[in-house]
């Protein structure tokens, strides 16, 4: 039989005295002690230093009370250990838990900070809006005042126009009477008065046939005049087109050149890929909305150049192009979609 399985042979009762009692009661309210610490321990308490507590041997011829001795000190270093594993855990979990808190706060905030953001900006555009209604109200108000002027203004003339009339009508009354009354003078003097009357009837002929030839002039004016304005719109709206075309080129690299400095190339991003990008703005040059309205078919391009078009955030000369041509800002750039490659943006 080995050494081993010596040491594990029972003791004859005789063999313990009451010193080693004694020895073996101590080793058991250590064992007690840790596991009463252990249980009672509050959940974050620091990690103590572990009790080791060894049996003094007081018989050295005793092999069996070696053992027993080392079996009591394993086992309180196995409780302190358990005890300090269980710490340390209990530790890492409050450290978890408060770093989550602490994440969910900071989301909260910048919810809060955006939907202000959002909210400022309705009102914004709210109140631009109420400008450009009240300006429109009170030009139709300046437009149904000056059309009532005009229509007194041609009611008057109506009306003198009328009095006029009525003026000449008795006045002609009055000359037919005094022609009947003058009867035997206007026959003596018949020749004279039809060659009068043959005067005048040419110079009405004459007078009409000129009318006539004012008139023709006038719509062959009007005519030409129409012609230009017709060919002049059309030029100017060539003019017009041919100016966007060059607004918008030079609008869209600025634009390109604001996103590629925002921009971080994805991992999967290749050459030759193509996203195309619905972008919203208001005059300002404040960027409202991003949407991808063709894909690459890689949504991670995709995303970083939405990220980078919404980091840009505000292109300021919108502002000078809105105002000095509010209509070539609505037309090109109220929305505007622009393609992307990895090549352009990687300036």
């Amino acid at each position: 039989m080995n050494t081993h399985d010596q040491r594990l042979q029972p003791v004859p009762a005789g063999r313990y005295g009451p010193a080693v009692i004694k020895a073996l009661g101590l080793h058991l309210a250590v064992i007690l002690m840790f596991a009463v610490s252990f249980s009672s321990a509050p959940e974050y308490e620091p990690a103590r230093p572990i009790v080791q507590a060894t049996l003094v041997q007081l018989e050295s011829s005793s092999p069996a009370m070696t053992a027993t001795e080392q079996r009591i000190a394993g086992e309180a270093e196995r409780t302190a250990a358990q005890r300090h594993e269980a710490e340390q855990l209990a530790r890492q979990q409050r450290e978890q838990e408060e770093a989550a808190q602490r994440e969910e706060q900071q989301r909260q905030q910048q919810a809060e900070r955006e939907r202000v953001a959002r909210e400022q900006e309705q009102a914004r555009l709210e109140a631009e809006q109420q400008a450009r209604e009240q300006a429109e109200a009170e030009a139709r108000q300046r437009e149904a005042e000056a059309q009532a002027r005009r229509e007194a203004e041609e009611q008057a003339r109506r009306e003198a126009a009328e009095a006029e009339r009525r003026a000449a009508e008795q006045a002609r009354q009055r000359e037919e009477e005094a022609k009947r009354q003058a009867a035997a003078e206007a026959e003596r003097r018949e020749a004279a008065a039809r060659a009068q009357r043959e005067a005048e009837a040419e110079a009405q002929r004459q007078r009409e046939a000129a009318e006539e030839r004012r008139r023709a002039q006038e719509e062959e004016r009007a005519r030409a005049l129409a012609e230009l304005l017709a060919n002049e719109a059309a030029y100017q709206r060539a003019q017009a087109d041919r100016h966007g075309d060059q607004v918008a080129a030079s609008y869209d690299d600025l634009i390109r050149r604001y996103v590629s400095e925002q921009w971080r190339r994805p991992p999967t991003a290749r050459n030759e890929m193509v996203v195309e990008v619905r972008i919203s703005m208001v005059p300002t040059g404040q960027i409202t909305d991003v949407v991808v309205t063709r894909s690459s078919g890689d949504p991670g391009f995709d995303q970083s150049a939405v990220q980078a078009v919404r980091n840009v955030g505000r292109i300021p000369e919108m502002r000078q192009l809105s105002r000095e041509n509010p209509a070539t800002f609505d037309r090109l750039y109220r929305q505007r979609t622009l393609r992307f490659r990895p090549e352009d943006l990687a300036y």
